[in-house]
């Protein structure tokens, strides 16, 4: 019985060096690797010697004023309080409601009537990805069509010319052969923060 306990006990402690310190220095260790560690901490978005964000977690940036909106805005999360947002970064997840669910239509057609008022455009002119969550509730990504969408409003509040603002949004697209075109809103918000403030 005793010999059974001491072996128990050196296998754990055996397993506790491996696994409890071995395994996760060993891990720490290959997320230091060149090329790994800026994935390793989150993708961080730096400005002016500050995180802002991530490039990888889409948090819907809220203006002080929402008359005077400089911000371009991400897709809604399942996890808003209200129609549009901001959700909670902290909650990953979609709101797991079929196409045809009461509430789902009634949530799209209100985040579609707020976003036109928003943009100063007509419902029908707003694009679907601006209306529906992603299924992660977090994706940093919005359509071109979006972007576009938001890039006059953007310009006038920020004062940029509205070409310089195209440019910034098709500077900021990414995919296309095998994806579909995407821009990410954290990048996109960076680079009007640059251009307006250099």
């Amino acid at each position: 019985m005793v010999r059974q306990a001491l072996a128990g006990l050196r296998l754990l402690l055996v397993a506790t060096v491996l696994l409890g310190i071995g395994y996760p220095m060993a891990v720490w260790g290959i997320s230091r690797v060149p090329g790994l560690a800026a994935h390793a901490e989150g993708s961080q978005v730096v400005v002016d010697g500050r995180v802002v964000g991530s490039s990888l977690i889409g948090i819907d940036p809220v203006a002080a004023d929402a008359a005077r909106d400089p911000f371009f805005h991400t897709r809604p999360s399942a996890s808003a309080e209200g129609s549009l947002g901001p959700g909670d970064p902290a909650t990953s997840g979609g709101s797991n409601r079929g196409g045809f669910n009461d509430d789902l239509l009634a949530a799209v057609q209100e985040r579609r009537t707020a976003i036109a008022a928003r943009e100063g455009v007509a419902p029908d002119a707003v694009p679907a990805d601006a209306v529906t969550a992603s299924a992660s509730g977090v994706d940093p990504h919005i359509s071109p069509d979006y972007a576009r969408l938001q890039a006059p409003r953007v310009a006038k509040v920020t004062g940029l010319p509205l070409a310089e603002v195209h440019r910034l949004v098709a500077d900021c697209e990414r995919g296309g052969l095998l994806a579909p075109r995407t821009v990410n809103v954290t990048t996109l918000n960076v680079a009007v923060h640059d251009a307006r403030f250099r």
